[in-house]
């Protein structure tokens, strides 16, 4: 494999010139990725990985028509998206016919973070409005103006929420206020939503705008109740604000059924405004806002002109109608459904033997693992979700963790993963799961009787190991981590259980 440094040179390399606030998956022992091909990665030397959390490889890593397009339109043109072009108005054409009626009208950028900001500028552009509603533990992007609005950001006892910022709980009902024992989790949450645009206008302020992702992704693989968006739209809309649907990471068909997550809740829920980013150009940097023509008609009437140089250049067009094309020819909705469901099924069975997993929760290639150490309390079991991901790597499989507690397993891999890929993948997290339990003594004499000597001598380090863990997190500041990683680096190695 040719590579201009060895890995020991890269890592000194990347830490001289690289900011340490860029971290890199792994971080006490990270991966060397050099090629990709579909749902597989591999090192400098050649080891393949089968890549459970790249979402932004949609169709596949490298996928030769993406390549192929990419490249015969270089060759042909790029430049910026004032000239008079047929890729923008295509795509544009493409994107609309799959969205609700109503959203017609596109503005293209670079990237998710890019989408959210402009996707602001637009709800407060259309009534004057100024303040925001969103979820906790939510991530909208890294500019200011959205982590202003992305409490998964935020940094306990150092950011002081703006005024104009207004958190609703997130409709978790596995781990949040209202839970699946509740009559009607979807209303209630939905109330809490109403008493802050009550609370807001009763301090003088209007709400521009409520942003959510259709699924909440760093906040834990949360998927609403049924009703909730609906009810929520109904609140927001009667305080003058607009709905605002974050797709960046859930949509392009990775639900399977349907091509935005947004429309599994239903026909009667559409929101005002739609943002697209990540799988849009599977790894080449493209984004969108669309939404109405009415809020659009608002936003240019200000007088301000919006451009953005790259955004919806052609080649970036033609990479997205690539996308487009091999999500229909390769049935990868239809594909996402039925290795989603299986894979669903596999993991439940999984739930049902081990008593780490708290929760198994998604729809299509979007699923999360909630592990817990205990099911009554639903202790979230931090430490031993950043010992599975790291026992995963050892096995080939390449995983992360996020939520609020950093307990979730996600899995959200490229939509060509296969039912083989999903066995692999649910094999290795049950041999994994089996020893680490029989290490923490969630399984019962029985089982663990049955140990070598060896293996009970490595059971006894792991015992004293999570003990040192434990006695750790006590003093840990949880605001120190952030995105899966640690910022301190005996912090991560500490949560590495040696089994």
């Amino acid at each position: 494999m040719c590579e201009l440094y060895c890995k020991r040179d890269t890592l000194a390399l990347r830490k001289k010139h690289i900011g340490p606030s860029c971290k890199v998956f792994f971080a006490s022992d990270p991966i060397k990725i050099v090629r990709a091909r579909r749902q597989y990665m591999f090192d400098e030397n050649g080891e393949q990985y089968l890549d459970c959390i790249n979402n932004v490889a949609h169709v596949g890593h490298c996928h030769p028509e993406v390549v192929k397009a990419a490249l015969k339109q270089m060759e042909l043109l790029n430049t910026n998206s004032r000239f008079l072009h047929d890729n923008i108005v295509e795509y544009a054409k493409r994107l609309s016919a799959t969205l609700p009626e109503k959203l017609s009208v596109c503005y293209f950028t670079n990237s998710g973070s890019e989408a959210n900001d402009l996707a602001l500028r637009l709800a407060r552009q259309f009534r004057g409005h100024q303040d925001v509603i969103t979820l906790d533990h939510a991530y909208h992007g890294h500019l200011s103006s959205l982590i202003e609005i992305s409490p998964y950001k935020f940094q306990k006892g150092k950011d002081v929420k703006k005024e104009f910022v207004h958190v609703a709980p997130t409709p978790d009902t596995y781990r949040g206020k209202y839970r699946e024992d509740h009559a009607d989790p979807a209303s209630a949450y939905a109330d809490e939503v109403k008493k802050i645009i009550e609370d807001a206008h009763n301090s003088g302020r209007k709400i521009a705008a409520f942003i959510a992702e259709s699924m909440q992704s760093c906040g834990g693989q949360i998927i609403p109740p049924a009703g909730y968006f609906q009810k929520v739209a109904k609140y927001v809309h009667g305080a003058g604000g607009v709905f605002i649907a974050d797709e960046v990471q859930v949509g392009f068909g990775r639900v399977g059924k349907h091509f935005w997550s947004f429309q599994m809740y239903g026909e009667d829920f559409v929101p005002d405004i739609v943002t697209m980013g990540k799988p849009m150009g599977n790894g080449h940097p493209v984004a969108c806002v669309v939404t109405t023509k009415e809020i659009a008609e608002a936003f240019s009437s200000s007088g301000m002109e919006y451009f953005n140089t790259y955004g919806g250049n052609p080649v970036s067009c033609a990479v997205g109608l690539a996308v487009l094309d091999i999500i229909e020819n390769e049935d990868l909705q239809g594909n996402a459904t039925r290795v989603g469901n299986y894979l669903t099924e596999l993991l439940k069975k999984q739930k049902a033997k081990h008593t780490l997993i708290g929760d198994i929760r998604g729809v299509g290639l979007f699923i999360g693992i909630d592990l817990v150490k205990d099911h009554l309390k639903r202790t979230p079991a931090t430490a031993e979700a950043q010992h599975i991901i790291y026992k995963m790597k050892e096995k080939r499989v390449l995983l992360s963790a996020d939520g609020p507690h950093r307990n979730v397993l996600k899995i959200k891999p490229p939509m060509c993963f296969t039912e083989e890929d999903a066995k692999f993948m649910v094999d290795q997290l049950d041999g994994v799961l089996t020893v680490l339990e029989e290490a923490t003594g969630t399984k019962s004499e029985s089982v663990t009787s049955e140990n070598t000597p060896c293996k009970t001598k490595m059971l006894k380090e792991a015992r004293v190991e999570l003990l040192r863990d434990s006695t750790t997190d006590s003093r840990e500041n949880p605001s120190r981590k952030r995105n899966g990683m640690c910022t301190d680096t005996h912090s991560l190695l500490s949560k590495r259980l040696k089994t």
